[in-house]
């Protein structure tokens, strides 16, 4: 076979292992072991691991990722999550749906400490769910609010999803963080929006709770100060050029875990279990990494990322189209992949076509924009059937409501998520204008 041939056999390999439920990681480590020594040998394939490896690993942009992991581990040991969601209903939940809206307020927040999307979903689930059984919530509405705001924890800055996606095109890390924040803000008051129009249609299905005094009120805002302060520090400091991402996250791990000593949360098998769950979750991440980094170099020698590149580019189809069909091939690999894994697998082709093409802006800012769209479409991936990671991390902690019903409950979110996605296509200026702003600065 030639080497395009093998290109084309190792992709299609990789799907049906992935469908077959191998480690994403796994998988792409072995199609991309095999069809590297088939097209250039053992010995090529050992000389490129013994530099891969190495330069990978020692990254210094790749260091922030623990780092981010390790804060939001120290986050959810001072309880932060259980403060932002109570200063939130004490604002909103008087309100039909408004105990559901302050479910995606406390993702929101968490997600800005966090930046894990499985991480957010599984611990604001343990502090709203038991709230929205007690004020009869509908389990669809109750497990499908938490689902979908547990996406905010990929999308709200720092992100782990964008940052491996900066260092694959090789991107600013800040830049894109400053590009993320609208859209995230944007995407947690369509999710609030979308709970309104849904407590509008069917009344049960979210019901009020009682009215909180004003003064138990401020003191539930007076209990998230530790968030705020956090994050206008870590990214504050980021956005300005004040500190790297890397110092930034060092700075909100230290500063989250003085907090939750403060705060009472955090004693020696608290401070054991977190790092034990950063080592994992990072080594979950890298070893991820590897295997993309290994599967790419194959896919490299066959060819395959050019020969797709050069057909997009002499096809003649409009570069609107192509990216909307790489949007929808996004959607369609959310069925099977988590988003990570998506983006490892995905950008190293579709940013060469996508950088080939003409949208009207330099190259700069189209890197910008594509990386938001990505990030966007990649978290509908993780409330979308049949895999749907936050769709199962919830309905674990809800035994009592069938998968079917989540699966129900995401849809409106999922409406919320097309409308987001279909505006920043059209409206560039959304991601870029914060960038813009701060760069004049």
């Amino acid at each position: 076979m030639s080497g395009l041939e093998i290109g084309f056999t190792g992709f299609a390999a990789l799907l049906v292992l992935i469908a077959i439920r191998v480690p994403i990681g796994v998988s792409m480590l072995a199609v991309g072991l095999t069809g590297y020594v088939m097209i250039a040998g053992t010995t090529a394939l050992m000389s490129y691991l013994t530099g891969e490896i190495y330069w990978r690993f020692t990254s210094f942009n790749l260091s922030v990722v623990p780092l981010f992991i390790l804060m939001g581990q120290f986050a959810a040991k001072a309880g932060l999550s259980k403060a932002l969601f109570t200063a939130a209903n004490a604002w909103l939940g008087h309100h039909r749906g408004g105990v559901a809206m302050a479910a995606i307020g406390g993702c929101a927040g968490f997600g800005a400490i966090s930046g894990s999307s499985l991480a957010t979903a599984a611990t604001m689930g343990q502090v709203a769910l038991p709230e929205l059984k007690r004020y009869n919530y509908s389990g669809a509405l109750a497990t499908g609010t938490l689902a979908a705001g547990g996406t905010l924890g990929i999308l709200i800055p720092p992100s782990i999803v964008l940052i491996i996606y900066a260092v694959l095109v090789e991107a600013n890390v800040a830049t894109l963080f400053q590009a993320a924040l609208i859209p995230g803000i944007l995407a947690a008051l369509g999710y609030i929006l979308a709970i309104a129009i849904v407590v509008r249609v069917n009344p049960e299905a979210g019901p009020a709770g009682p009215r909180t005094a004003w003064r138990d009120r401020w003191m539930a805002l007076y209990d998230v100060w530790p968030v705020l302060l956090i994050f206008i520090l870590v990214m504050g400091g980021i956005y300005i050029g004040f500190f790297t991402p890397t110092e930034g996250a060092g700075i909100g791990s230290v500063g989250t875990f003085l907090i939750a000593v403060i705060r009472g949360g955090m004693r020696l098998q608290g401070f054991i279990d977190a790092i034990l769950g950063t080592a994992s979750t990072t080594a979950l991440i890298f070893l991820i990494v590897l295997g993309a980094a290994v599967f790419n170099a194959f896919l490299g020698f066959s060819r395959l990322p050019f020969f797709v590149a050069e057909f997009f580019q002499n096809s003649g189809m409009l570069p609107m189209t192509v990216l909307l069909g790489m949007v929808v091939l996004y959607i369609l690999l959310g069925f099977i992949m988590d988003s990570l894994s998506m983006i490892l697998l995905t950008v190293p082709i579709f940013w060469p076509i996508i950088a080939g093409m003409d949208f009207g802006m330099d190259v700069e800012d189209t890197k910008i924009w594509f990386g938001i769209i990505s990030l966007i479409v990649v978290e509908v991936g993780l409330i979308t059937p049949p895999v749907g990671l936050n769709v199962f991390v919830i309905n674990s902690l809800a035994k009592d409501v069938p998968m079917i019903e989540t699966f129900k409950g995401v849809l409106p979110f999922l409406a919320s998520d097309a409308i987001r996605v279909a505006v920043i296509i059209a409206l560039p200026t959304i991601t870029l204008i914060l960038p813009r702003l701060l760069a004049v600065e």
